[in-house]
């Protein structure tokens, strides 16, 4: 674990407003100067994730040392071409290699290495709009922080 890494976690569907988004970016911010985080890692597939990563990129102007680290679950080997696009969203990318020979369950291991990571995670979770087919991988990554005893951010 890291003390000054958070991991962003929340549902592919996500009911944004202005209020949420003045809520994260407050979060985002008080992480950044109250408790040192520099770096923030990002998975994909989610609304939530798109919509962090746009708020770290614009705090990012004022606090020019935050990293943002895409974690792949997919792609274990990139090109050179895909890797100049996925860096200019991010400032650095990598493939857990945990992941090799995981199949299906990917994007949950891929989950379970950033909580690893991170000392802080911020989840998106509302009950009414989780999946009733399948569990959560939301569900599952916050549960396994708060056992892990990572901080938790819970919103909305």
């Amino acid at each position: 674990m890291h003390e000054n890494v958070c991991s962003f976690f929340g549902h592919r569907t996500i009911n944004e407003t202005d209020e949420l988004r003045k809520k994260l970016t407050k979060i985002i911010e008080r992480l950044i100067t109250d408790k040192n985080v520099d770096t923030f890692l990002f998975g994909s597939k989610s609304r939530f994730d798109s919509l962090c990563l746009e708020l770290v990129t614009k705090l990012k102007e004022k606090y020019p040392h935050v990293k943002r680290i895409y974690v792949r679950a997919e792609f274990p080997y990139i090109d050179k071409g895909y890797l100049d696009y996925l860096l200019k969203t991010y400032d650095e990318t990598y493939y857990p290699e945990k992941l090799l020979g995981a199949g299906r369950a990917a994007y949950v291991e891929r989950n379970y290495e950033m909580i690893d990571k991170s000392h802080f995670c911020i989840v998106y979770y509302d009950e009414q709009n989780a999946p009733t087919t399948r569990k959560s991988g939301t569900k599952i990554a916050l549960e396994y922080a708060v056992k892990n005893g990572r901080e938790v951010n819970l919103l909305p």
